[in-house]
């Protein structure tokens, strides 16, 4: 007589077994975790130098001397930086060059309030942070190729989703808006987001706002709460040295070229690009939005900037021709006006 042996299912008696102790294992598997996570949190915090945040009633954030946890584990010197942000600072306005550190700056602030509320230290010498409900994040650049979202597309439904989800206790990080469009509609979308953030009745998220779009530091002339900061940088013989310091004021450049010649392009391409920079910093652009220097046409014509009122001249140029009534100006009378108005313009 044959036998058949089978072996015996042990895992699924050492299941069957366990089923009733299910629930006190996962209480011990979460004690465990959890202290496994604060002790690294305590391990951390000693050797990085962190401090024991504050957390204070007001809605607010005021960090000094603020690092970035991942950055500075990987540099051998990392530029602390502070942060203050409250009901009269609502708004920070950040320009400056390109690689100097504004995207780092802003992720190091969403960094340190995320830490703060999960029960860590933080790499700061002094934190207070009022209560964060949530923290929106738009920086970087991606697409939904799948879905025929443009990387513009993704980047206006997240500032949309923004817009109308933050609250007045909401950290909001946005780094260039608009840079995925022609220049004159991202500003424009860049400047409506920043004043609806600032002006909104219902909610006035504290928020830290990047751009390289220098003409929204007017914001902070107009707007209560808005206040501009930027990445100091110095030019040294035709190089630019980033110091990585968040200071008070507007920057007036991007150093954009200077950035491109250290990534490497063509020598000819960076004095091609200084020469047309040059020509549109001086408003030379002609009747097809070419820079002058372009060679499309032998003369430059004069072009107001985006936010440039008209001179005086012009408004009294403007009064002189709404004078004029059509209906009742002769041929002769009209020659004449044309040639007073020729005189006026001519000087």
């Amino acid at each position: 007589t044959a036998y058949e042996i089978r072996p015996r299912d042990w895992s699924s008696d050492v299941c069957s077994s366990d089923l009733p102790h299910v629930p006190a294992l996962q209480r011990i598997a979460r004690s465990i975790a959890q202290a496994d996570v604060l002790a690294c949190f305590t391990r951390v915090g000693g050797r990085r130098n962190y401090c024991r945040p504050r957390f204070v009633p007001d809605i607010g954030i005021d960090i000094q001397g603020g690092r970035h946890p991942v950055v500075e584990a990987q540099v051998e010197t990392f530029i602390a930086n502070d942060t203050k942000l409250s009901p009269s600072r609502q708004l920070l306005l950040v320009t400056g060059p390109n690689m100097g550190g504004k995207s780092t700056y802003l992720r190091q602030v969403a960094l340190l309030c995320l830490l703060a509320q999960t029960g860590s230290f933080v790499p700061a010498r002094e934190a207070k942070i009022g209560i964060v409900d949530r923290l929106y994040a738009r920086v970087g650049a991606s697409d939904n190729i799948a879905r025929g979202q443009s990387t513009f597309m993704v980047e206006m439904q997240e500032t949309a989703n923004i817009l109308s989800g933050a609250t007045s206790k909401s950290l909001v990080v946005l780094d260039e808006i608009g840079r995925g469009t022609a220049t004159f509609d991202g500003l424009s979308i860049a400047w409506a987001v920043a004043e609806h953030i600032a002006t909104n009745p219902r909610s006035r998220p504290k928020t830290l706002f990047a751009t390289h779009y220098h003409e929204l530091t007017d914001l902070a002339d107009s707007i209560g709460g808005v206040v501009n900061f930027h990445v100091a940088a110095r030019e040294w013989k035709d190089d630019i040295i980033f110091l990585h310091k968040i200071l008070a004021g507007r920057s007036d450049r991007s150093y954009g070229i200077q950035v491109a010649r250290l990534a490497g392009l063509p020598p000819s391409v960076i004095t091609r690009a200084r020469d047309i920079l040059s020509s549109l910093e001086q408003d030379e652009l002609t009747r097809g939005s070419k820079p002058a220097l372009s060679g499309a046409a032998p003369a430059a014509q004069q072009q107001l900037g985006l936010f440039q009122a008209a001179s005086p001249a012009d408004e009294k140029l403007k009064d002189r021709i709404r004078e004029v009534d059509i209906n009742r100006t002769t041929p002769l009378d009209a020659l004449r006006i044309l040639e007073e108005l020729k005189k006026e313009v001519d000087g």
